[in-house]
């Protein structure tokens, strides 16, 4: 068994004798180290047919820095050998060499090709890795691979820039409502990359070649393992955490709006389900249902007893859902303590307060401060009110984390002190943290099932139960056709719990039949979804504040017609619940995802890695959701390698092909995989 190297230095060194500029090369417990020009280079296996490799500038490696590998990787056998200016390091599938000038390539192992290399930037300088000072120890990073014209890039989290296929973009590495940083990526070479460093910055997948760059940093730190998109995605979950069992309920039907001001509207909205006979698994109380914000707790003037509330759900059969900030007024009984405990993020420049936000009982907004994640003391803090205010007297368990980035204003992550470094270095990690807080409360309760829903996600989030949403976006076909992307490239980043605002955030009119149309086809494709949860800040909408909420938002909100069809899909999804289980056990055991886009299954079909509007939920069904107005057919390719039968007429297509089939406004177009049975038809 490989284990992570230490400082103890074994084995033997081989120096080149070709040049003067040549480095020191050594086998370290198992790794390759390469040294030179002041720069130390660590390759360690890192679970089957994968590495971790890192590097810095001026002095040892530092170990513990904050990352998403989880602190033991899995058993690897591999070997190290040492020449005159080279080494070489094989695990399983992947090999990699490292030259004289410490610059290294990716290969397979079978037959020696290249799945990706360092590139310099110069034949002179800078090398493939650039540090440039920043102060405090810090730096700069830049890592420089090489670009191929054929190569096709997937993951990064979830953007809303619509593209499945990421190459020639440049990306943010930042945190933002509706734009989730997770740096991984899988490549149609046959490799997936995690850039392992929670540091501001952006990634670069140019034609002339790829660079990432962390704007502040300590050290370059990245894994890699060899294989294909599904080999890469069980990889990658081993060694960043696989997600927990879904808890059953949480397979069916959220139902919310922007939002429920009391405790008889949500009642009467959950008694209105049960009256209609439609399935409901959940209700959501939302944001400003407490006495003040970063109180966390119900206000008593419009939620009188939660503990009768919560019974009573109970008894229909649907899990409440609570909001929770981050975010701390000064108004809130805890500010003073938070802020004497060191709980909150620091600034460096200014008071600790990083957002404007509405409170009860003032007429203007308040400066409001955002608790420390990355602080176990704060962590500790945050969940023994939730605790006392939701766990214990109500026996509350999921919890909505909203504005989790965190939402600042302005957003400078320049300015911000965490408890485990400075912004720039550590802020993606943030919402990870935050996650964290709940599953370690949670799991130190008692209770085995955890789920939070997410507004933002880092690498790992996953391995704590962290579901993720689109973020607050429009109401439009083609904010919709965008989200067919930023689903498959969540599921590429290791987090198969995802789903969108069904019907978008950002308005959308009950009562305009343009905007039925547009329900009505997001409610189908959030029915095929990995969560199926409606919400949304409907017309007529309120100013921001207390008093605020938004239109109504419930299936019967949409007229007969759109409603009927709501109600068809509502019980589709509820005849599908054991097999989205099933594909949950597959993401619990397996860190397959859940929503799939078809080149996972079907590799060697050349088309398939190119199919953006369309993908598998779990291996069985291809789910093509319409995606344009008034369209009343839809041409689907589908893959070749299975043979295919459409689950509505039951008419069989061979795959390789592509096929025109109706798509009249109450049908979605879905296939089932060489003669799979499951229930679509009523």
């Amino acid at each position: 068994m490989n284990q992570p190297a230490s400082h103890q230095s074994r084995g033997t060194v081989s120096l080149a004798q070709s040049s003067p500029t040549v480095g020191t090369f050594r086998e370290r417990d198992g790794a390759l180290e390469w040294s030179g020009r002041q720069e130390t280079v660590r390759i360690q296996p890192w679970g089957p047919d994968a590495v971790r490799v890192r590097a810095r500038l001026g002095g040892p490696l530092l170990e513990n820095l904050p990352g998403a590998l989880l602190d033991t990787p899995p058993p690897a056998s591999s070997s190290v050998k040492t020449g005159a200016g080279h080494g070489r390091l094989t695990v399983g599938a992947l090999t990699v060499e490292v030259d004289a000038e410490g610059q290294l390539r990716f290969l397979r192992t079978a037959d020696g090709s290249e799945l990706l290399a360092e590139q310099r930037a110069h034949f002179w300088w800078p090398g493939p890795r650039l540090y440039t000072p920043v102060g405090g120890g810090s730096h700069r990073l830049e890592q420089r691979f090489a670009a191929y014209d054929d190569e096709k890039l997937y993951g990064l989290g979830q953007h809303q820039h619509g593209r499945l296929d990421q190459k020639g973009l440049v990306v943010d590495l930042v945190q933002r409502n509706a734009e989730i940083t997770v740096p991984v990526l899988s490549s149609s070479r046959g490799y997936t990359l995690l850039w392992n460093n929670p540091a501001i910055g952006r990634v670069e997948l140019a034609g002339n070649g790829t660079r990432w760059v962390a704007d502040s940093a300590r050290q370059i730190d990245y894994w890699i393992t060899a294989g294909a998109p599904a080999d890469g995605q069980r990889r990658y979950s081993a060694v960043t955490g696989r997600t927990p069992m879904l808890p059953a309920w949480a397979a069916g039907f959220w139902q919310c709006k922007l939002r429920y001001r009391t405790q008889d509207e949500l009642l009467a909205v959950a008694r209105e389900y049960k009256r209609r006979g439609l399935p409901i698994s959940a209700i959501v109380c939302d944001f400003f249902h407490w006495t003040h914000l970063g109180e966390w707790k119900f206000d008593p003037a419009e939620w009188p007893d939660p503990a009768a509330m919560v019974r009573e759900l109970d008894e229909l059969g649907i899990t409440l859902v609570v909001s929770v900030w981050p975010s701390v007024s000064p108004l809130s009984e805890n500010h003073q303590l938070m802020e004497q405990r060191g709980h909150f993020i620091g600034t460096e420049y200014g008071p600790t307060a990083h957002a404007d936000w509405p409170d009860k009982g003032v007429a203007s907004t308040v400066q409001v401060a955002f608790y420390d994640a990355t602080n176990p003391r704060a962590r500790d803090f945050l969940w023994s009110r939730i605790k006392e205010n939701y766990l214990d007297p109500y026996g509350i368990t999921a919890f909505w984390l909203d504005a989790c980035e965190p939402e600042l204003k302005p957003g400078f992550q320049e300015n911000l002190r965490y408890w485990a470094g400075p912004g720039l270095e550590v802020g993606n990690a943030y919402p990870a943290e935050n996650s964290r807080t709940f599953h370690e409360g949670l799991r130190a309760s008692g209770h085995d099932e955890v789920i939070t829903l997410n507004r933002s996600a880092w690498a790992g989030s996953q391995r704590y139960g962290a579901a993720v949403w689109s973020g607050d976006i429009g109401t439009d076909f083609p904010t919709l056709r965008r989200q067919i992307a930023a689903g498959l490239n969540t599921s590429l980043s290791g987090i198969p719990w995802w789903n969108t605002d069904i019907g978008g955030f950002h308005g959308g009119d009950p009562d305009d039949p343009a905007y039925r149309e547009v329900m009505v086809r997001w409610f189908q494709f959030g029915a095929l979804s990995p969560l199926m949860r409606l919400h949304g800040f409907r017309d007529p909408g309120m100013p921001l504040g207390p008093e605020m909420t938004g239109g109504p938002n419930e299936v019967w909100s949409y007229g007969p017609r759109a409603g009927a069809i709501l109600e068809r899909y509502l019980r589709l999804r509820e005849r599908l619940r054991p097999y989205v289980l099933d594909v949950m056990r597959q993401a619990h055991e397996e860190g397959l995802p859940v929503m799939r886009p078809l080149f996972l299954e079907f590799p060697g079909d050349p088309a398939a890695w190119s199919v953006d509007d369309a993908y598998l939920l779990g291996p069985d069904l291809l789910v093509a959701p319409v995606l344009e107005a008034g369209a009343r057919t839809r041409a689907v390719r589908l893959p070749a390698g299975a043979t295919w039968t459409d689950a509505w007429t039951g008419r069989g297509y061979e795959g390789g092909a592509t096929v025109t089939v109706e798509a009249p406004l109450e049908r979605i177009p879905l296939f089932l995989r060489d003669g799979a049975s499951l229930p679509v038809g009523e």
